[in-house]
């Protein structure tokens, strides 16, 4: 499957979003949402768990429509749990991890669990985790509770093929622990008979990969470790594979999720039939959202900086991505002159691009773009992922509005513009 270019089909819609709910405004196509989702499901078919990972976009109206798509939901903090099941999600489809789980946080799964709503599972970080949630869960096992399903955090200590602040299996990473560090964690957590009942893996090499190598090699020590393990812990089933799946510009080449699926398919190959997970989990984020998003935005300013210079009211509040680690997005004009823009390729000057920030660094780099006025609108693409959930008031500026862009091209608003603090 490859990627298509929607803007042209949708610019009108996006134009009208603009008219009705204002700028900055971040639409979602439902219909790229869709197709994300089809190809995540051609390439890792059931029975595979396929969980959307919510700190890629967390704005629930997002998040339920993913609910309805078939996805389950990953989340990290109460914060993000809280998100799911206002999203509609019952915990049977909700797997907690992330390295900043606190007492509170572990206390919540404990409960839910006594109340007969446990998650999936819940991912473990450390020895010092696993030692909180033995104590913490010993009473509500007691009380017949039913024994919490965990996974082990593992860091297979490899060099993803990504930026280096993406690259959270390498040997240097906070996340996960060692190999040799996970029998500690299993006998902090009580062991084989403990209150934890120990399911099996989890494993992420990093975000944006470009290519499979890395993670071939972590996912091929983690089968290992899975079948190591899995001789003493009888319920040791599971490899929930993470996430990572590259979104880049139309037409790059870069590997999809089918490639990551076929070297999958001849890892569990070679191995003996009784060494193999039974049960296979995927949880991607910004491969399912990324190419969905659009961040429209008004020009405010048009200066000469030695070449043309155009100042948006979106900047780094709405994505931060561009000024914390030099994240490209291009953008298109949807009006020049304030008349809607048709023309790709002609009339194009290359244009500095700021954002309305009080921060040097509130920047999107250079794109071509037509002659531009103030109050012509732009479009800044593949928007849909870390712009929402990684959103600041800074500057006292209010959070944008969300839209989702249904199949007959109508704008349904998903969230409210934030209210801020405003003299009026």
């Amino acid at each position: 499957m490859t990627d298509a270019d929607r803007l042209p089909e949708i610019a009108e819609a996006l134009r009208r979003a603009a008219r009705r709910f204002g700028t900055p405004l971040i639409v979602t196509d439902d219909a790229q949402l869709a197709r994300a989702r089809d190809e995540l499901d051609l390439a890792f078919p059931d029975p595979t768990i396929r969980q959307f990972s919510v700190k890629a976009n967390d704005v629930p109206g997002i998040v339920a429509r993913l609910g309805a798509l078939g996805l389950g939901a990953n989340v990290v903090s109460r914060g993000e749990w809280a998100v799911a099941r206002q999203a509609g999600f019952p915990n049977a489809r909700i797997s907690l991890e992330g390295i900043g789980k606190t007492d509170a946080d572990l206390r919540a799964v404990v409960r839910a669990a006594a109340r007969h709503e446990p998650l999936l599972w819940t991912a473990i970080e450390s020895a010092d985790e696993a030692a909180v949630l033995r104590r913490l869960a010993a009473p509500a096992v007691a009380a017949r509770a039913g024994r919490l399903d965990v996974l082990l955090r593992f860091n297979p200590a490899v060099e993803p093929e990504t930026l280096p602040g993406l690259a959270v299996g390498a040997e240097q990473s906070k996340f996960g622990m060692a190999a040799d560090e996970l029998a500690a964690a299993i006998e902090a957590g009580g062991g084989p008979d403990g209150p934890l009942r120990w399911r099996g893996i989890h494993l992420h090499v990093g975000s944006q990969l470009g290519a499979v190598d890395a993670w071939r090699d972590g996912v091929r020590r983690a089968l290992a470790l899975v079948g190591l393990l899995g001789g003493s812990l009888p319920d040791f089933d599971t490899l929930d594979l993470g996430g990572g799946f590259p979104v880049f510009d139309v037409g790059a080449p870069t590997p999809r999720p089918e490639r990551f699926a076929r070297e999958l398919a001849e890892l569990l190959a070679a191995l003996p039939p009784d060494r193999r997970p039974s049960r296979l989990a995927v949880e991607p984020g910004r491969f399912l959202v990324a190419r969905s998003g659009y961040l429209v935005a008004r020009v405010l300013h048009v200066r000469e900086r030695g070449g043309p210079m155009v100042v948006l009211d979106a900047g780094m509040t709405e994505l931060i991505r561009p000024a914390l680690y030099g994240a490209r997005h291009g953008i298109t004009a949807l009006t020049a002159g304030l008349r809607p823009w048709a023309a790709p390729g002609q009339g194009l000057t290359l244009t500095a691009v700021e954002g309305p920030i009080c921060e040097s660094t509130d920047s999107f780099g250079p794109h071509p773009l037509p002659a531009l006025v103030r109050g012509d609108l732009v479009v800044v693409r593949d928007a849909g992922a870390y712009a929402s959930s990684l959103a600041s008031t800074y500057n006292g500026r209010p959070r944008a509005a969300q839209a989702l862009l249904a199949a007959d091209g109508t704008p349904i608003l998903v969230r409210r513009r934030g209210s801020g603090t405003t003299i009026h």
